[in-house]
């Protein structure tokens, strides 16, 4: 098991890599404390200790009957075409490291499998107890994604929520706007204790004033709070002292209600830095249009939202200056114009700069699920035709797209080949990619370590793998395209090994 255990430990090091080098935090590092229970989530560890530092830990007891939050899921079998026993025979721990360490801005087809394995309805892993390990990894990778609706759905599938899971559910709610109703709950559970910050707050949004003035006070008399912390709330609670005070300085690490805490204080926080889930909040009404339009561009990337609501977005008004963004809505608005219209000659002249455009922010697969249908039934000619045919190939229904008469019917041989799951057909182009896609669908073996993991019951785990296999492949390593590629064959899911190759080759960014 050398290659998976370098797989595992590879996939760990380069997070721990990225946070040092300022990527975006893991959700864990930016959660808010809103409540003083001991026990909180900590730090998942990114590899195990070295075997001097392996300490006995005391021995757990858990009720075999103790219910897990870890089968809680949003898509039953039926919807995801995955079996139950998903997650059943792998570790929950190994199972928590693995989607920590998913990439985010991936191949479309690998965030959709990634999101599906998320939201999975299972049985929960081997050993699950009530600390719900993994399930706290799958909403901490949402959050990380910028799924809020999605996280916020499994934590509200949660019956009781204990101090982890509330947590949770507590900043989802502040960056959706829904904060009124997690108040409810902070307010009204005894077992959760809310430190001073979220208590003071809650009930300022509960309309009890003064007593929200008076934990202040409490919480400066017993010197629980910082100096930061208590500048902050004095601010909040009190309008006139912040219109006349200097602004406060940007914190280095906002947590959710620090962030509206800074909003409600008219200092609200720029987001490009700020983890995504932070950007979702830029998707409300109250926020002008360009903070929503670049929370939706930097949102879709990692499929985040729904197309729809995306170029819902985009069309939501009329562009009033050039450049950047707004050359993007201009094309892509002229398109839609020309679409509505069923003007084809309009449509041939804007499609090409409308795709050109959403190439450049990463949402050429999110026009081409939105846009794929209505523009089959456009009879197009020329660069435009050839547009249409790569849009069609990156839809669900790739494979009728390449019959007689379809819109891909004179795309690349290749690409029809992939489509049609027939690469024997045609002649591989000379370009490693290509080659390493013919392989895969060729007859080369999938690494053993993995098909050894999915005969024994691991298929989760053994699809966690395989969508860090294809991210490496697709920046640089083709052999590992081919590995990613022949494992989701072995295990049955061809539809998804070919969107993954015609994505691959028709997304691939030129050189």
């Amino acid at each position: 098991m050398r290659t998976l255990l370098a797989l595992t430990l590879g996939s760990a090091a380069s997070v721990a890599s990225a946070q040092q080098e300022g990527a975006p935090l893991s959700a864990i590092d930016w959660l808010s404390e809103s409540v003083e229970t001991m026990g909180l989530a900590q730090p998942l560890p990114l590899e195990p200790p070295p075997a001097s530092a392996i300490a006995v830990s005391p021995i757990e007891v858990t009720p075999l009957d103790a219910p897990s939050a870890d089968s809680v899921g949003l898509l039953s079998s039926a919807q995801s075409g995955l079996p139950r026993s998903l997650w059943a025979a792998s570790d929950p721990a190994t199972l928590s490291r693995l989607v920590t360490a998913q990439p985010v801005e991936a191949l479309p087809a690998m965030q959709g499998l990634l999101q599906t394995l998320l939201l999975a309805e299972a049985d929960p892993p081997l050993g699950s107890g009530p600390n719900a390990r993994f399930f706290l990894a799958r909403v901490d990778k949402l959050l990380d994604i910028g799924a809020l609706e999605p996280a916020q759905a499994l934590l509200d599938g949660v019956p009781e929520p204990d101090p982890r899971t509330f947590r949770r559910l507590f900043d989802v709610a502040l960056l959706n706007g829904t904060e009124d109703s997690a108040c409810r709950i902070l307010l009204e559970t005894p077992d959760l204790a809310p430190t001073i910050e979220a208590r003071v707050f809650c009930l300022a949004r509960s309309g009890d004033w003064p007593a929200a003035a008076l934990t202040l006070n409490s919480g400066r008399a017993i010197g629980d709070l910082t100096a930061e912390e208590d500048d902050l709330l004095a601010r909040f609670l009190d309008p006139d002292l912040a219109e006349i005070s200097d602004p406060l300085p940007r914190p280095a690490r906002p947590t959710p209600l620090t962030f509206r805490l800074y909003e409600a204080i008219g200092e609200a926080l720029d987001t490009t830095d700020l983890p995504r889930a932070f950007v979702a909040a830029d998707l409300r009404a109250t926020n002008g249009w360009r903070p929503q339009l670049a929370a939706a561009e930097r949102l879709i990337q990692a499929g985040a939202i729904a197309p729809n609501r995306f170029f819902g977005t985009y069309q939501s008004r009329r562009p009033a200056a050039s450049g950047g963004v707004w050359d993007r809505v201009a094309a892509f608005q002229a398109f839609e114009k020309a679409l509505k219209e069923e003007d084809a000659d309009a449509i041939a002249q804007t499609l090409p700069p409308a795709w050109e455009a959403m190439g450049e922010i990463g949402a050429s697969f999110a026009f081409a699920r939105q846009y794929g249908a209505p523009l089959s039934e456009v009879g197009l000619t020329g660069p435009a035709a050839d547009i249409a045919g790569e849009i069609a190939l990156l839809g669900t229904d790739y494979e009728l797209a390449v019959r007689p008469g379809g819109a891909a019917a004179a795309a690349d041989p290749f690409l029809q080949a992939i489509a049609r799951g027939r690469l024997s057909d045609v002649n591989t182009p000379t370009d490693p990619l290509a080659r390493a896609i013919a392989d895969a669908f060729s007859g080369s073996a999938a690494p053993a370590e993995l098909t050894q993991l999915a005969d024994a019951g691991k298929l989760g785990e053994a699809l966690l793998h395989t969508i860090s296999l294809m991210e490496d492949g697709r920046t640089g390593d083709p052999q590992k395209v081919t590995d990613g590629l022949a494992t989701l064959l072995y295990v049955g899911l061809e539809d998804i090994a070919r969107q993954s190759a015609l994505q691959l080759l028709i997304l691939r960014q030129p050189v």
